[in-house]
């Protein structure tokens, strides 16, 4: 059975010809434009929609579906998730990139000296950056910013994640 993931939501309808307004993940506009089909989810099942168009529209996208011709037919689709299947995702990621459900339980590691300092419990955005919650050993939960300069390693295949533990970092 495929894992599917949410990459836009309906917003609304645009114009009178079926056309909808999508939003979707910041920086991901390349990847929308690039996928044939999205699944809609209906119940334990998902639907597929077929795209025959999309293009950036301000910071949404305008998507035109296949069999979706009028504005009484995307009506219903308004505030619906749009899906693709996980190995479309994973296809379209780089050798540096990873999905965000792969982090969470991963454990946290000083690079200085190897101490354990935690496991993700969770992923944020504060607008800036992406953010990592971390349980400390004391089982206090600190927010630590995603950037290279402070989490220099992910090891996804051995479940461990280095840090720069910086003075205050996870006080």
């Amino acid at each position: 059975m495929s894992k599917f993931i949410s990459i836009g939501k309906i917003l609304n309808f645009h114009g009178i010809k079926g056309e909808a307004k999508v939003g979707y993940s910041r920086n991901q506009q390349d990847f929308f434009m690039s996928v044939n089909a999205v699944y809609l989810k209906e119940g334990d099942s998902y639907i597929q929609l077929d795209i025959i168009s999309a293009k950036p529209h301000k910071n949404i996208m305008i998507v035109k579906f296949k069999g979706i011709d009028n504005i009484n037919d995307i009506i219903p689709l308004k505030g619906q998730l749009l899906f693709v299947e996980e190995s479309v995702v994973r296809e379209n990621l780089d050798d540096d990139e990873f999905l965000i459900d792969e982090l969470v339980g991963l454990e946290v590691y000083d690079i200085a000296d190897n101490n354990k300092l935690g496991f993700v419990v969770g992923v944020s955005n504060n607008g800036a950056s992406d953010l990592i919650s971390v349980k400390t050993k004391s089982k206090k939960i600190c927010l630590i910013p995603f950037v290279e300069a402070i989490v220099p390693e992910v090891d996804i295949q051995n479940k461990r994640i280095l840090i720069n533990n910086l003075e205050g970092l996870l006080e």
